[in-house]
Parts: C-alpha cells; sequence; structure tokens
C-alpha cells in the first residue's frame, strides 16, 4: 500500500466533483479494453475482475482503520524522510558507454539501465522529478537529476514491471518511444502504452512463466511477484511482475515490486543460480507488510533465489514509506553480515561491472 494510492483517490474525487482538466488528464493511462481485455481474462491469474497473487495478499494490514492509517501518514511530520542534502551521484553519459561493455547503472529509486550481451536495456524509468499523476505531488529528493529521454541512447528493450506511478511515467514512456525498440511488460500494462499512442507493434504483454528471445543471446523470462497494481480507483487490472535475463554468461533478476513469498525459492530452483539480483528495498512498512520486503526479508529472498551479488533498489529518490530516507541500506547491510552473496551498494549513476566480482563499493549513505 502506498500513499500515492491514496493521493490519487483524493485527487480523482476532487476531480470528478469540480475540475475537467483533472479529470482529462492523459497520465491516469487506460485499463485493457476488447481484444487486450479477452488476453487479460484468459490468464489463470485472472479471475472475479481482477489479477490476484499466488498467495492471498492484503494490502493494508495495520491496526487503525485505513482511513486513519492514511491520515496520519499524510499529515504526520517525520524526521529524516528526506536526505539534508542532494545524495552523491556519478553523472554517467549513458549514450557514451560501449554497446559491448557490460554493465548495470542505477538511476535511482526502481530505474536501471544494463548493457547486456549487446542489448541497451532501460527497466522501469521515471525521468520526471514526481511520482505521481500530478507534478506537484511527490516530489522527488532535492538535488539535479541529469538523466533525460533526449539523452539516451537508442534502446533495444524497455522493461516496466508494473503500472504504479513510480514506475511507469507517463511523461517518461511518450518521450522516449522513438529511441525504444521494443517493450515487455505483464499482461494488461500495455493497455496505458497504447492509451499514450505508443505503436502496438513494438509492445509484447506476457503472463508470468512465459519467456522471449530478443536476440540469440538474450532471453527475458517473465515471473512472479507478489504485489497489486492500478492508477486510480480500481485496482489488479494489469499484471506485475519481476524478470530474469538470461545470458550464455549470466542470470541477472530484477524483483520488481515485491512482498517476501515461496516464488523467490521457487525462481531460484528454476534457474539454479543468479549471478545478480536487482532487488526491492525501500518503501516498507509493517502496515503494508505483504506487498513490500522489509530489508532482512530482501536479504532471505536474494538467498532463496541463490543470487551471487545484490544490487538494492526502491528507494533514494522518493518519500513512498515513514522509513527514514536511509534506513533501507543500513538494515539491508546489518542483514547481509551473514549471507554468502557480494552486497553491491553503488550511488546513483555509478556504472557497475557486470564481469568484475573485485569491484568495491562505498557505504555511501553514512
Amino acid at each position: 500500500m502506498k500513499r500515492l494510492i491514496f493521493s490519487v483517490v483524493v485527487l480523482m474525487i476532487i476531480a470528478s466533483a469540480a475540475s475537467l482538466p483533472f479529470v482529462l488528464n492523459a497520465g491516469f493511462g487506460q485499463a485493457p479494453q476488447g481484444a487486450q481485455l479477452t488476453t487479460v481474462e484468459s490468464s489463470p491469474n485472472y479471475r472475479d475482475g481482477q489479477f490476484h497473487n499466488q498467495l492471498p495478499t492484503p494490502g493494508y494490514t495495520g491496526d487503525k482503520s485505513m482511513l486513519a492509517a492514511w491520515w496520519g501518514f499524510l499529515t504526520t511530520k517525520r524526521e529524516n524522510a528526506r536526505p539534508s542534502q542532494p545524495l552523491p551521484l556519478v553523472n554517467t553519459d549513458l549514450a557514451s558507454l560501449p554497446r559491448e561493455q557490460e554493465v548495470m547503472v542505477w538511476l535511482g529509486h526502481s530505474s536501471w539501465y544494463l548493457q547486456l550481451a549487446g542489448q541497451r536495456i532501460l527497466i522501469d524509468p521515471v525521468f520526471s522529478n514526481y511520482a505521481a499523476p500530478f507534478s506537484f505531488l511527490n516530489k522527488a529528493f532535492a538535488g539535479d537529476y541529469p538523466w533525460k529521454a533526449q539523452d539516451m541512447p537508442e534502446i533495444d528493450l524497455l522493461i516496466i514491471s508494473h503500472d504504479h506511478y513510480d514506475h511507469l511515467d507517463h511523461a517518461t514512456i511518450t518521450a522516449l518511444m522513438p529511441k525504444v525498440h521494443r517493450v515487455i511488460t505483464p499482461l494488461g500494462v500495455g493497455s496505458h502504452l497504447l492509451y499514450w499512442g505508443v505503436d502496438s507493434q513494438k509492445i509484447t504483454e506476457a503472463d508470468w512463466q512465459q519467456q522471449f528471445s530478443v536476440t540469440d543471446e538474450l532471453t527475458v523470462h517473465v515471473l512472479p511477484a507478489r504485489h497489486f497494481s492500478g492508477r486510480g480507483l480500481k485496482r489488479n487490472q494489469t499484471l506485475w511482475g519481476s524478470f530474469m535475463f538470461v545470458t550464455p554468461q549470466h542470470n541477472i533478476y530484477y524483483s520488481g515490486d515485491s512482498g517476501y513469498g515461496p516464488h523467490f525459492k521457487a525462481i531460484g530452483e528454476q534457474f539454479g543460480t543468479v549471478d545478480v539480483a536487482i532487488m526491492e528495498n525501500g518503501q516498507y512498512d509493517q502496515d503494508w507488510k505483504y506487498i513490500h520486503m522489509m530489508p532482512e526479508e530482501t536479504a532471505q529472498a536474494a538467498v532463496d533465489l541463490n543470487a551471487q551479488a545484490v544490487l538494492p533498489g526502491h528507494a533514494g529518490r522518493f518519500v513512498l514509506a515513514k522509513h527514514t530516507w536511509d534506513d533501507p541500506y543500513k538494515q539491508l547491510a546489518l542483514a547481509s553480515r551473514d549471507k554468502g552473496y557480494r552486497l553491491l551498494t553503488p550511488v546513483i549513476g555509478e556504472p557497475v561491472r557486470v564481469n568484475d566480482r573485485s569491484q568495491q563499493f562505498r557505504a555511501w549513505w553514512e
């Protein structure tokens, strides 16, 4: 459960009552329709008018009423929710990276740039300085953000894990599309892209456990996650997922947003080992403990995956939970001390060399 969803609900009520421009905001996207809806409804993960997780997954688990919890979340001032100064950053020119160089670059929150098997891959890009349907909501941390759509190289593959605003940004997508060759999303997410004018020939939608050969040397597997979806009042009309990028040399995993669950161990057994696991680590709370992992659960999920290295994300740019901005890094570092994987902690924009197991990173949040 996220602060963002409550804000959207409030704003949609105001919009329907008093403000036509709000109603006409294209950023809300559009639910699947027509043939696309028929495909969605045929999924074994879709029933009773919505998608479901593999396990029962209540969104809210707090003791107070949901309304009281949201009110407290929105009105309570929290110390250290945002950093007091801009976070350290390396302004890497992604377009200048040699295509054959295998790297992973964290672009803040859950946005990632990867080069694998000669392919340029962009994951959940949010280049706007907000993660919401309106620009005055949910502003990013202070500081310059150097990456823009116009500066991106040609993108061979765009991955969208689900349709929440901190993963799927209308302005970013529309600006990027001339540079994107192919998009892979979970079922139904392409409905938003089509509504925004994206060429249907670029879009591949997939259910869990489907795989696609992007090239002879890169296969993408769409896999389960434990989460939810929605950009307005009605939830779970589109699917959410995680992804495995398989090359002759590596298995690289991206968790998307996910609560802890047995799917991590199942994925580890399916693929044997994971060279690098890009894992959700942030925006957690006991009030929504099944849809985002606590740091110790992120550590355990990495063990379940048989991960050799862990690259944490889902923090470092937006406030979507009650914890301090640096708690995800502190807690995951503690939880990782006795684990068999390497914890990789680059600053935003710092390239991680996939083939360099000796590359070192500092505890930059301290």
